[in-house]
């Protein structure tokens, strides 16, 4: 008989146990598999070149930090059955399964606004009826339906293990080091309050102000760098562009099941959607790009040379909307200087929004000495989280590098 219990070797977390074995054959599940192909950050190794890591990678290590949540919580006298540790798991391992190629950049394009956690859902339902129901306390956990609230915050709120693991994962191999937040010292500080709520013990609040300025920083520095943001933005136009350009009658080459997808037009998920979708994964896009970049098609053939040959479009970045005159001048140049007409296909402002804390949706709690909970930003101590309640909005301008440059 096989041993599933295995421990895998991870280079952000060290060693991880697999405890159940009911673990090892979702990993092994085709649908798990799928996720190696599946790169965590898009396009960022075209700007942090370390950046290759997978979502494979990204579950694995949500799903420890979960493992050592439950033991902390557990030695702190909080009550967790066999059962609901498996479930917690289950569901923080596959909460990304429904992840398409390139992540968050294609979703709606192949999928017509299918956010991945409504496909995660619909995949995990399909593994529930393939595993005799094992997997529905899990299920219950990831709809944040579970009758005891901090399993469903572990999952999903404004501390959960998978930000805490993205966070540390994407600044070890991007080599930013402003992001990488101590994952121990915050698991260790978590507790459960008598409302059964996820709340941290109040000496913890710096680990806490460090983590979300952490998470600030990582935005602004990676996600949303306003090279990461055009590369992402290239991927959506590029889709975008192929499936206007096969809606006209121009053939274009791609694997089977990107073709599929392709073709399709708007329609709630068939069976043979889902099933496709699974085969999909970022290998589909890149071959695609790379044939489409002699398409006959200008717009489409630029925008796959300028991400296949890394040959990236300017940008500007602006914490003010750029003036329409000044969008326009790009325009005009670009049809002058490719001696084209749609210029404004070429010129494109991006959009950025953050906010670093919501005080609104789920805010963290400190559990005080004497029993009582406080919202963090209302702790005597805080020193940063009062001031990261405001949004902050950039505005990304990306016009082909070739034509002269103007100033604003």
């Amino acid at each position: 008989m096989q041993n599933k219990l295995k421990i895998i070797n991870d280079p952000v977390h060290g060693f991880i146990k697999i405890p159940h074995e009911i673990l090892f054959d979702i990993i092994e599940h085709p649908y798990f598999q799928r996720l190696r192909r599946i790169g965590q950050t898009g396009l960022l190794n075209l700007i942090f070149p370390g950046a290759t890591h997978t979502r494979f990678h990204h579950a694995l290590g949500a799903m420890h930090l979960m493992f050592t949540a439950i033991e902390t919580l557990r030695q702190k006298g909080v009550k967790i059955s066999e059962e609901e540790e498996k479930g917690a798991m289950l569901a923080i391992l596959m909460h990304d399964i429904g992840h398409g190629p390139f992540s968050h950049a294609l979703e709606s394009m192949l999928m017509d606004d299918w956010h991945h956690e409504n496909l995660s859902l619909l995949l995990m339902n399909r593994l529930n009826v393939e595993f005799n129901g094992e997997l529905s306390v899990a299920i219950e956990m990831f709809q944040g339906k579970y009758h005891r609230k901090f399993f469903n915050q572990l999952i999903s709120s404004q501390l959960d293990v998978d930000r805490l693991d993205y966070l540390k994962r994407d600044s070890f191999f991007t080599g930013v080091s402003e992001g990488n937040i101590n994952t121990q010292r915050i698991v260790s500080m978590m507790n459960v309050c008598e409302e059964g709520e996820l709340v941290i013990d109040a000496k913890g609040i710096y680990s806490i102000e460090n983590f979300l300025t952490a998470r600030m920083f990582m935005y602004w520095q990676v996600y949303y760098h306003k090279t990461s943001a055009l590369a992402e933005f290239l991927l959506v136009k590029i889709l975008e562009r192929a499936k206007y350009l096969v809606s006209q009658g121009l053939h274009l080459e791609a694997t089977e099941n990107l073709n599929y997808f392709l073709h399709r037009g708007k329609s709630a998920a068939t069976d043979e959607d889902i099933e496709r979708f699974t085969q999909l994964d970022d290998n589909d896009i890149i071959q695609a790009m790379k044939s489409w970049q002699n398409s006959d098609d200008f717009i489409l053939s630029y925008w796959c040379q300028c991400v296949i040959q890394r040959n990236l479009p300017k940008t500007i970045i602006s914490s003010h909307a750029f003036k329409r005159e000044f969008i326009e001048e790009k325009i005009k140049k670009a049809n002058e200087f490719f001696g084209i007409d749609n210029g404004d296909e070429l010129v494109h402002e991006i959009k950025r929004k953050l906010l670093p804390y919501d005080t609104e949706k789920q805010p963290i709690y400190l559990l005080q000495k004497n029993g009582e909970k406080i919202r963090m930003e209302e702790s005597q101590d805080q020193l940063l989280s009062g001031l990261m309640i405001n949004k902050t909005t950039r505005y990304i301008l990306t016009f082909p590098r070739d034509i002269p440059n103007i100033i604003s």
